[in-house]
């Protein structure tokens, strides 16, 4: 591929994955609102459940909390707080990766529960196991990246900070700067584009349930139990006829 094409595919690819995933889940909303749901599988299975899924999700958010640090504060403004660059990569490395273990174990255990235990697996979709390969892709590839980028701190050409965050930074600017993140790595490629995947994607499957938030339950009318008092003695045998309403 040209540095040219590069260059194109990066302006326009996030852009597509952008309005999928945005029509994808005004979409599902709109038409699947019964199943925008986990799908839970807890009832089949808790033991592995409640190991894996806590390593999962608490290591995923930290992963997504890097990355937002990593991709939306330019390098000038750590500069000017006096973090260095090796400073910073040290950082971001050595949580980064303890957030990245945590994440990869949780979901092995929860790959491995869905296979192992037959109820599990008979619920799960086709649609699941795509949704787990570029899950999956996406986070392992992303380690890779970033243990290849702590072991060759000398190679400028890893420091992502100078070509994929500008570059998705320019993306909701309205200017995307494709040609930087073509100067980027093969391994950021990979793993960006198995990322835009997963977003397009993430309306039709149950990752929607990121999305949700229980913000009713603190508007919702209480609920209201009353007793109807002492029953006689022939209504509790059902011999009598019971009163239709309220």
């Amino acid at each position: 591929m040209k540095t040219s094409a590069a260059a194109i595919y990066w302006d326009v690819i996030p852009y597509v994955a952008l309005a999928v995933l945005i029509v994808g889940l005004w979409w599902r909303y709109r038409y699947d609102k019964f199943g925008w749901t986990t799908r839970s599988s807890e009832l089949y299975e808790k033991r592995l459940l409640r190991i894996g899924s806590p390593l999962f999700h608490y290591g995923i958010l930290v992963v997504i909390v890097g990355h937002v640090i990593g991709l939306v504060i330019p390098q000038s403004w750590t500069d000017a707080v006096g973090i260095s660059e090796n400073l910073y990569h040290f950082g971001s490395g050595f949580f980064g990766l303890i957030a990245a273990a945590a994440t990869i174990v949780g979901l092995g255990i929860l790959i491995f529960r869905r296979r192992t235990q037959a109820s599990v697996f008979t619920a799960t979709t086709k649609n699941d196991k795509t949704m787990y390969v570029f899950l999956a892709g996406a986070i392992v590839t992303g380690t890779a990246v970033t243990i290849i980028g702590q072991i060759d701190r000398a190679n400028e050409a890893m420091n992502y900070r100078e070509t994929v965050s500008p570059w998705f930074r320019s993306i909701w600017y309205l200017h995307p700067e494709g040609a930087l993140m073509a100067e980027a790595p093969l391994g950021f490629h990979i793993h960006v584009t198995i990322a835009l995947i997963l977003f397009a994607i993430w309306p039709f499957t149950r990752l929607v349930h990121v999305f949700s938030a229980p913000v009713q339950y603190l508007f919702r009318p209480y609920v209201v139990y009353r007793t109807r008092g002492k029953a006689p003695k022939d209504e509790l045998l059902g011999s009598a006829p019971r009163r239709r309403g309220w």
